[in-house]
């Protein structure tokens, strides 16, 4: 497959996690890299310098020819239809591709591992790459984060396995397609389908289409481990003959999950028979229990039919282990031993920004890319299970987070936070015409109509002597968000160590 690599791929949003984890993963494998995007910034850009890799900001067609006529041209999916390097690349009829038409056609192995889902998916395709490394498949693969258990979030691989996340977003400006039809998988982790992205797709029919279509493409000899917990999962794979594996929690049962047929003339689970294929603690079975969270980690039981296993994680966040069990199944099925497993499990760190611990001393600080108020609840309802301490989080939501008609969302998000702090916010282009979105103050005021002790705080370095003054030891420092905050961890980190 190494033979069939272009000599020269340049990448038009060269900075994307997903785009610079290929563009690390091509590079190492011979093909000479360059690439573009509106801007870049550490950890991304310090990467690609460290492997040598030329890249420049903005769309140059000049400076994409400086090296010679690319192969071929990689377009990430926030770099538009119309910038100049795509329709120069166009005219000079360089052929072009998605980054997930790329894994397909240069990741993609004979045994192709895909973890789909609408939530868990980066962590457990993360996670499963590295037991099946930790086993000595040595397995190409590729997931949307940066996991603090791998090098890099792609790697071509050796062996006839690959692992990737498949996410069900489109793959491009100008390929709709949802990523994940790209990787022809041959097995699937199925974690979770709950309508999302309802600018792709507008209905929660359409959503679950693109789902259904994914299953319906599985060879006859392949293998689903899907999630019984889930109504969305048993929704998508009715009907479905080919062989399913289930995992899930022990005190959910599919009826309380909504994984029971209704019968047409009642609204009650009564005449409802199980969705095919789950029949209880059997060997198509794993059943995780007794989950128990610290500072240190996770610690839970899995089941699997007459056979139980002791799993302990350093991650944090006890839906951690559905994540896990999942990612165990589907390991165990492809003959990985159960203690390989286990000891693979032990020794991953996690991802950066999932309930990442930048410091622990007297004060512990977390980084999560939280950036909405549903997430940002969940997040502090983690913390508040495992610290007794005060918890004050500095909150910057998403884009979505500061439309106006977000703002009942936030009613009691914070409930678990002491102290709530809104920094300084991105600043957003306003489409002429449309409503602009909260800034700072008006979204602290949105907040504090639930919460007793939300601040807007305008200067960055007041905002970190603020947090430093505040907390004593046992306490937490919770950066929520989708943005960088401006150095505002680092500094908070520097100050009280």
């Amino acid at each position: 497959m190494l033979g069939d690599l272009p000599k020269h791929v340049h990448i038009i949003g060269i900075a994307g996690v997903a785009t610079s984890a290929i563009a690390i993963a091509l590079h190492k494998a011979g093909v000479k890299v360059t690439g573009s995007d509106k801007g870049f910034f550490p950890p991304v850009s310090t990467e690609l310098e460290k492997h040598g890799i030329p890249f420049y900001a903005g769309w140059h067609p000049e400076k994409m020819m400086a090296d010679g006529m690319p192969d071929l041209v990689i377009t990430g999916a926030a770099s538009g239809t119309q910038n100049p390097e795509t329709m120069f690349a166009r005219d000079q009829g360089i052929p072009s591709f998605s980054y997930p038409e790329i894994i397909g056609r240069y990741f993609v192995k004979k045994h192709s591992v895909v973890v789909a889902g609408t939530w868990g998916k980066t962590s457990s395709a993360a996670l499963l790459s590295h037991i099946l490394h930790e086993a000595g498949l040595e397995p190409g693969y590729m997931f949307g984060g940066i996991s603090l258990s791998h090098k890099h979030a792609a790697h071509v691989g050796k062996s006839d396995w690959s692992v990737f996340e498949g996410d069900e977003y489109k793959s491009s400006p100008i390929d709709p397609r949802a990523k994940f039809f790209h990787y022809k998988p041959t097995r699937l982790l199925l974690t979770a389908v709950s309508w999302d992205h309802a600018d792709l797709y507008p209905t929660e029919k359409s959503y679950f289409e693109a789902f259904e279509k994914l299953v319906k493409g599985m060879p006859s000899t392949g293998l689903i481990v899907a999630n019984k917990d889930k109504v969305g999962v048993a929704k998508v794979l009715k009907g479905h003959k080919g062989k399913i594996v289930w995992y899930g929690n022990t005190s959910v049962t599919p009826a309380e999950a909504g994984v029971l047929e209704l019968s047409q003339d009642s609204r009650s689970p009564k005449q409802a028979t199980p969705v095919d294929g789950f029949r209880g603690n059997d060997n198509t079975t794993y059943l995780f229990e007794q989950v128990k969270q610290s500072k240190t980690g996770l610690d839970f039981m899995i089941k699997h039919g007459e056979e139980s296993f002791t799993v302990k994680s350093p991650m944090l966040g006890a839906f951690q282990a559905e994540n896990i069990t999942g990612c165990f199944a589907m390991a165990h099925e492809l003959g990985v031993p159960a203690e390989k497993i286990i000891s693979a499990i032990a020794s991953f760190k996690g991802m950066k920004r999932r309930l990442e611990k930048r410091f622990e001393g007297d004060i512990t600080v977390f980084d999560d890319i939280a950036h909405s108020p549903e997430k940002a609840a969940s997040v502090l309802k983690e913390l508040r299970d495992i610290y007794d301490g005060k918890i004050i989080v500095v909150f910057e939501p998403n884009i979505g987070g500061r439309e106006r008609d977000a703002a009942v969302k936030y009613n009691n998000a914070f409930k678990d936070a002491n102290i709530v702090i809104i920094p300084r916010l991105t600043k957003l282009k306003v489409a002429e015409g449309k409503e602009p979105p909260m800034e700072g103050n008006e979204l602290a005021a949105t907040i504090s109509k639930t919460h007793k002790d939300c601040l807007y705080m305008e200067d960055d370095k007041n905002l970190v002597n603020f947090l430093v003054s505040q907390t004593k030891k046992g306490d937490v420092i919770a950066f929520l968000g989708s943005h960088g905050f401006r150095g505002m961890i680092e500094e908070t980190v520097t100050k009280l160590s």
